[in-house]
């Protein structure tokens, strides 16, 4: 009899699987869980060269997935100034007049829309704070930002734009750009002339994130981007050193105006892999944001706008979308309003029998009662991220709820619905629009805050199904991942309390034991 590589004993372990819900101990060999029961039950898969953990009565759960996260795109964003604690707009000036440059640039990041107390983004509330410095200030929402005067004009912008996806240069009545830059376009333009890392420097922070992830109880992430054309290069440099923290499934966008070489580039790409790493899906933006006025609305939010989809011919995207399905490519489509999500429904219908559990949609921030139950009816995942609720207020006095009205606001987030229709539901982080902690996103589903407050959470175990059965049926690995038996990956999280009974509060703040990926230890608790 072949020995383990990983034997864990003395647990309480939460399977997820319905042929055997409980256990105690588990053996894993060459990253693959070979046996699951009672201490003496893998007692025979011990040999000389097996690590054996006692968890001393630990939980020990299916490895917990972030099924929405930006690990290395993010990495470019998340960099130089953290704003994200900033509430108001003598903070972000305080905060911009001691901010260190780099390269010049003060370069900043995670600020909230709120922090403007409701006038509009305007270089000019901050310019004399800058002393001339080219400045780049990322919203938290990943959609906009904040540019000086000589950031315009390192970029050689000198007012509005047309662009194949919407996509805004913001300008005043008299054509002046106001250094609000709205969606990935308009964004581009003075991304291109920001100070660069290296790629040395950019795997050294891709392994301290993902290690910092992994600590929380993460296994992996579903990756919704490719983060530049260099990607698959950095993670093989981050693999011939050692293995990646954490497993990840990337997901490359797919933009307005792609034609059929761009698609066929994108299933091209699926066949990329490493050890712990794979391309799986394609990413694609059927809408903006609430906050940045590009969610596309069924009706026009406050200011009018909100009625335009992503993609200037939706029709263009259905199209896409039902190219790669035939060629078995997943795809994940960034939907936040009800028209986006009533569009991308419609386009999965259209793809017939064939396209349940398959597809799925990300945020679904606002929906109708109607269009709840089509999730469950057409097999769509929904995908979305419990710790994006902290934006918004109970009272509906924050960006978000007074763009949509109290009606749609009401609407926040309905993650309980959802899994009541019978929906599966994906939980994320979106990381960097807000922390990566897996144990925040567990206890904010079940305690929804700001607008959704007043709808009902998750139950503990729908939340722990969210980061590990669901997420698994979102990636298309049910047969391999997501639960806790025999055959399935090795990809393990224990905590030092049951995340399905313990309180909301005490899971945010849970001990991590351990956090075993593919049958390796990434993460070894104190």
């Amino acid at each position: 009899m072949p020995t383990a590589d990983l034997v864990l004993t003395g647990a309480h372990i939460r399977t997820l699987d319905p042929d055997r819900p409980h256990a105690t101990a588990l053996a894993a060999r060459d990253g693959v869980i070979t046996a699951v029961g009672s201490d003496a039950d893998v007692r025979d898969w011990c040999g000389p060269g097996t690590e054996v953990i006692d968890l001393a009565g630990a939980t020990l759960v299916p490895g917990l997935v972030d099924s929405h996260s930006h690990p290395v795109w993010g990495l470019e964003m998340a960099t130089g100034l953290d704003l994200s604690a900033v509430r108001d707009l003598d903070a972000l000036r305080t905060a911009l007049r001691g901010a260190e440059r780099t390269g010049g640039w003060i370069v900043a990041w995670g600020l909230d829309h709120n922090a403007f107390g409701g006038r509009a983004v305007d270089r000019a509330l901050i310019e004399d704070v800058l002393d001339g410095a080219p400045a780049f200030i990322h919203l938290y929402d990943g959609h906009s930002a904040l540019v000086s005067g000589a950031a315009l004009r390192a970029a050689g912008i000198e007012g509005s734009r047309e662009f194949v996806q919407r996509s805004t240069i913001v300008c005043d009545p008299d054509g002046r750009p106001t250094g609000h830059l709205i969606e990935h376009a308009a964004m581009d333009l003075v991304q291109a002339v920001l100070p660069r890392p290296s790629f040395a420097e950019r795997r050294d922070r891709l392994v301290e994130l993902l290690s910092g992830m992994a600590a929380t109880g993460l296994t992996g992430a579903h990756v919704m981007d490719m983060g530049g054309g260099d990607v698959p290069e950095l993670l093989a440099a981050v693999e011939a050193a050692g293995d990646l923290p954490l497993r990840l499934r990337l997901a490359p966008w797919c933009m307005p105006g792609v034609g059929a070489d761009g698609i066929e580039e994108i299933i091209a790409l699926q066949s990329r892999a490493g050890r712990l790493w794979r391309v799986g899906g394609a990413k694609f933006f059927m809408d903006g944001t609430v906050e940045g006025g590009t969610a596309w609305l069924e009706h026009a939010d406050c200011h009018g706008q909100g009625t335009d989809a992503f993609w200037p011919d939706p029709e263009a995207y259905a199209d896409a979308v039902r190219r790669l399905h035939a060629a078995g490519v997943r795809t994940a489509t960034h939907a936040i309003g009800d028209a986006a999500v009533r569009h991308v429904l419609d386009t999965v219908a259209s793809l017939g029998a064939g396209g349940r559990l398959a597809h799925r949609i990300e945020h679904i921030e606002t929906v109708p009662d109607d269009t709840v139950p089509r999730f469950a009816e057409l097999g769509v995942i929904a995908s979305m991220q419990p710790p994006h609720t902290a934006y918004t207020r109970a009272d509906h006095s924050d960006e978000w709820s007074k763009r949509l009205g109290d009606a749609r606001a009401a609407r926040a987030w309905r993650m309980r619905n959802l899994r009541d229709a019978g929906a599966y539901v994906a939980l994320g982080s979106d990381w960097p629009i807000a922390h990566y902690d897996v144990r925040e996103v567990l206890a904010t589903a079940r305690s929804p805050r700001g607008a959704a407050s007043h709808g009902p959470g998750l139950t503990g175990l729908m939340a722990l199904e969210g980061c590990t059965t669901h997420a698994a049926v979102a990636a298309g690995e049910a047969g391999v991942a997501g639960r806790v038996a025999p055959g399935c990956r090795a990809d393990l999280t224990a905590f030092g309390l049951d995340p399905v009974v313990a309180g909301a509060d005490e899971v945010a703040a849970a001990p991590v034991f351990l956090t075993v990926v593919g049958g390796r230890v990434a993460h070894r608790g104190v």
